[in-house]
């Protein structure tokens, strides 16, 4: 294994852990802790969020680099992966959550907020993007 393929199997499997952790773990649990109400669990979402998504865009560029290391030594599904992993991020970070804040910004969050087709559009993006990271990892560890 080069160090280009063990630098893509590292940012991926770290991105993938943040996903995990915060997507699936941190944003659902936060609202069941005592104290927290809608809207200061949605203050903290929005800033996690947006902390994950720029962590995301470092591990990308990341990837990027060691691709290019190693160039040629990347599959073509590796490359393609990587693309929709892109499309993926930038769908749901400079898209969907723009949106999401904005609505929650201009209808201030209240103890019952609906969950809308937005979220549920985010959270799927978010499905995905495991299954990409998860994909690429397979992928690099096996190249």
């Amino acid at each position: 294994m080069t160090a280009a393929t063990a630098l893509q199997i590292a940012a991926t499997f770290t991105w993938l852990g943040m996903v995990l952790g915060i997507s699936f773990l941190e944003a659902p649990i936060k609202f069941r802790a005592p104290g927290i109400t809608v809207p200061l669990g949605v203050g903290i979402g929005r800033l996690v969020f947006r902390a994950l998504n720029a962590s995301e865009a470092v591990l990308w560029i990341v990837i990027l680099i060691g691709l290019l290391l190693g160039i040629g030594e990347a599959q073509p599904a590796q490359w393609v992966l990587f693309v929709l992993l892109a499309a993926d991020l930038i769908l749901g970070a400079v898209v969907i959550r723009p949106l999401l804040d904005r609505g929650v910004v201009d209808g201030v969050a209240r103890e019952s907020m609906p969950r809308t087709v937005l979220h549920f559009a985010y959270i799927g993006l978010e499905v995905v993007k495991v299954g990409l990271l998860i994909a690429f990892g397979v992928l690099a560890f096996l190249s």
